[in-house]
């Protein structure tokens, strides 16, 4: 441990989820109905997954396509997950792991025909995210961002007062797709992640990861926030979810 607080937080909460397949709420059959009713892209198109965890995106995309997808993630943990994923799945070839900041990439403008994002633009906030990855994307260019988002109108309260302190910027999907149109898209589409994708493919593993950790009081930390927001979602979960946005780039 580093002895900063904030850097002994996160290296807790990437231990936590370290060796479980996603990283957040997601499913494979939900991304394949999405890819399955994009517009067309070019033959081998280039594809980047941006904050791709352990991979869970960044191989669907490379055996969907048969197309080499650049997978970017901060957590050093989580790309050699990704390595030893991708081996196991005889994608290796295809995969291109990189360890690194998703906002400050220094690929050529243009480049990228396809990106893919789920459960990570919040990290920069979603507005941003767009603004700073349009110029990645060629002119017919597809992204494909997961973003935390009001489902109603009424918000009741205790989901109203954790989010504001979570994630300030959660908004409801008509004010995200504003967002997405003031960054250069045009909105494609929208598609809700159903609830039991986080049950059954993230909070139930990482449930199982943390009633078999180590406890530390940093450790001890994350999981108590982690089972906070987990009763919030089982409570509301008809209130707030992730959406997918389709974008494409708008001339």
């Amino acid at each position: 441990m580093s002895g900063d607080p904030q850097t002994e937080y996160i290296d807790a909460l990437i231990d936590l989820h370290r060796g479980i397949e996603r990283k957040g709420p997601g499913d494979n059959a939900f991304s394949l109905n999405i890819l399955s009713n994009l517009p067309t892209l070019p033959p081998h198109p280039q594809i980047a997954d941006l904050g791709c965890g352990s991979g869970a995106g960044a191989l669907l995309l490379a055996e969907y396509y048969q197309s080499p997808v650049m997978a970017v993630d901060f957590a050093l943990g989580f790309i050699d997950e990704l390595k030893i994923r991708a081996k196991q799945c005889e994608l290796e070839h295809l995969i291109k792991p990189i360890h690194g900041d998703m906002a400050k990439l220094d690929w050529a403008d243009g480049s990228i025909d396809l990106l893919w994002s789920e459960g990570a633009a919040y990290n920069l906030g979603f507005e941003q995210a767009l603004t700073i990855w349009r110029s990645l994307l060629t002119n017919t260019g597809i992204a494909v961002i997961s973003e935390m988002s009001w489902f109603a109108d009424h918000v009741p309260e205790p989901a109203a007062l954790y989010w504001q302190n979570a994630y300030p910027m959660i908004a409801n999907e008509a004010e995200n797709s504003d967002r997405a149109h003031r960054s250069g898209f045009k909105v494609i589409s929208t598609h809700r992640l159903p609830s039991q994708a986080w049950w059954k493919n993230y909070y139930e593993p990482l449930s199982k990861q943390m009633r078999q950790a180590e406890i530390s009081p940093v450790i001890q930390l994350v999981i108590d926030e982690i089972e906070e927001e987990m009763n919030l979602f089982e409570r509301f979960s008809d209130i707030y979810g992730y959406t997918f946005y389709v974008l494409q780039v708008r001339q």
